[in-house]
């Protein structure tokens, strides 16, 4: 059986401004974790958007078949790393250049609020 590759492209608006995306890529074999990239446009983001965007890519249907998340994130985005730290059961994250990386194990993963 071929494994099939989706790309989606998220979005949080604030009125008919889009302030936070998210670009996610999933595979149909588990083996391969799931990859996103958040972004935040400049600004004012009214708070909890980053959060709400983080929701959203962990409750893709795809996303959660994963097993592991690997998650790029602007640097200094705490309000993002919170969030991910909160909903999935281990998390790693180091610094590349101006982003960080974060490897997500989603063997635990929580449904809006704290790791089980």
């Amino acid at each position: 059986m071929a494994h099939q590759n989706t790309h989606q492209h998220l979005e949080i608006f604030d009125g008919d401004r889009a302030v936070t995306s998210a670009d996610v890529d999933t595979s149909t074999d588990l083996d391969e974790p799931a990859r996103a990239t958040l972004q935040a446009k400049s600004g004012h983001i009214p708070h909890g958007s980053r959060a709400s965007m983080v929701d959203a890519v962990l409750d893709l249907p795809e996303v959660q078949r994963s097993h592991h998340l690997e998650v790029t994130v602007p640097l200094g985005d705490a309000e993002s790393l919170l969030r991910l730290q909160d909903r999935c059961g281990n998390t790693t994250t180091r610094a590349a250049g101006c982003s960080a990386l974060v490897d997500a194990d989603l063997s635990r993963l929580s449904r809006h609020g704290s790791a089980a």
